[in-house]
């Protein structure tokens, strides 16, 4: 097996010092199967991946977790097993099951991705980047994943893992995001012929385990003799990383309303936006400017019965995080009669059902924060 461009050569990288042998992808391989990690989206060695699953793996993988996903992706695999079974489901039934997962546009952009494949293309995913980056909710990253792995196109999908083991290769000083365009090429240089599927996997592995952002363990690293930021004393440091500027606080208040029936009352959010077509509780718009002494008007303009009942403010406030700001909510709780009715475009739940409902991670935290003493996360 031979790389491309540079492969097996020895030369002097990263400037002046001793000559470095370039990495092999042999030796990679050979280290992955030995030491893969056993995920339930892997077809055993010597297998034939199923577009599908990896499809489903990769858009669940994005900016989660690999526990947290193992544990959504079977139950999303035990419900919908069949690419023609997403797309024959509501979207409803596709946000229940990803609710708690976060990131919802991917749970959005999977039911459409699902669609489109059923109908435009016989139920089977394409079978290169390109085309695969037509498709609803699928970019750079996510198309060469499933075409390397799904497909054993020579492609190079390049995540967080695989960013950080080519910085640390080749001791790359430019820090992120402004250093992804090389990381890229270099990583593309490196792809073998063969089995580039494996490869892409291994080189997440080697990121994910043994290439970790802090204390990566060099001594069982199979390139660590040709790893210029090992042999620097530098590994820990890299890749270096521009400061994100983190966005302004907002804030804003939910109303929880129980009826003596135990019921709770929710809507769905638009369709698009943040959290759209999730389950939430009512409460006010989010702004950096939120007066909370306007609460009480909010309440009254969302729920009508609401000059009826007594709210409870909950001490202190639901705090969460966001892509691109934090949030706090203050939480106010009020009690309705059996017989309340659910405004327009509202309804009721009963509390025993809520686990059932699209309720994202916010309102889960929300509800929690409300009814502390009954309500289980």
């Amino acid at each position: 097996m031979t790389l491309a461009g540079d492969a097996g050569r020895t030369k002097r990288r990263g400037g002046s010092g001793p000559a470095i042998p370039a990495p092999s992808a042999q030796n990679l391989l050979r280290w992955y199967d030995r030491e893969r990690r056993d995920l339930p989206w892997r077809v055993a060695p010597g297998g034939r991946p199923d577009p599908y699953r990896v499809w489903l793996s990769e858009i669940m993988l994005q900016q989660t977790r690999v526990e947290t996903v193992a544990r959504y992706y079977e139950r999303f695999l035990a419900r919908f097993p069949t690419i023609e079974t997403l797309a024959a489901a509501r979207l409803d039934s596709v946000l229940k099951l990803w609710a708690g997962l976060g990131y919802y546009a991917r749970a959005r952009n999977l039911y459409a991705c699902a669609c489109e494949v059923v109908l435009r293309h016989d139920g089977r995913f394409p079978d290169t980047e390109e085309a695969l980056r037509e498709l609803p909710g699928i970019g750079p990253y996510t198309a060469a994943a499933i075409a390397a792995i799904a497909f054993g196109r020579k492609a190079t999908p390049v995540d967080g893992n695989i960013e950080r083991v080519i910085a640390r290769l080749f001791a790359i000083e430019t820090p992120l995001p402004a250093a992804k365009p090389e990381l890229r090429r270099l990583a593309e240089r490196l792809v073998p012929d063969e089995r580039a599927g494996d490869f892409a996997q291994a080189m997440m592995d080697l990121g994910a385990t043994i290439c970790t952002p802090k204390r990566p363990d060099c001594a069982l690293c199979p390139w660590n003799e040709v790893c210029i930021a090992r042999a620097r004393g530098e590994a820990e440091e890299l890749p270096r990383r521009t400061p994100k500027s983190e966005g302004a606080l907002r804030r804003g208040a939910a109303f929880v309303v129980v009826r003596e029936d135990g019921a709770v009352l929710v809507r769905r959010r638009p369709r698009e936006g943040l959290l759209g077509g999730m389950t939430e509780i009512p409460g006010t718009d989010w702004s950096a400017d939120f007066d909370l002494r306007n609460a009480s008007r909010a309440a009254n303009r969302l729920i009508p019965f609401v000059s009826a009942i007594e709210w409870r403010r909950r001490p202190g406030s639901v705090r969460h995080v966001f892509t691109h700001f934090p949030l706090e909510l203050t939480v106010f709780v009020a009690s309705a009669p059996k017989e309340t009715e659910a405004p327009r475009e509202m309804r009721f739940v009963k509390r025993e059902r809520l686990d059932g409902e699209a309720l994202p991670t916010l309102m889960r935290k929300v509800v929690a924060h409300a009814l502390p003493e009954d309500h289980q996360t």
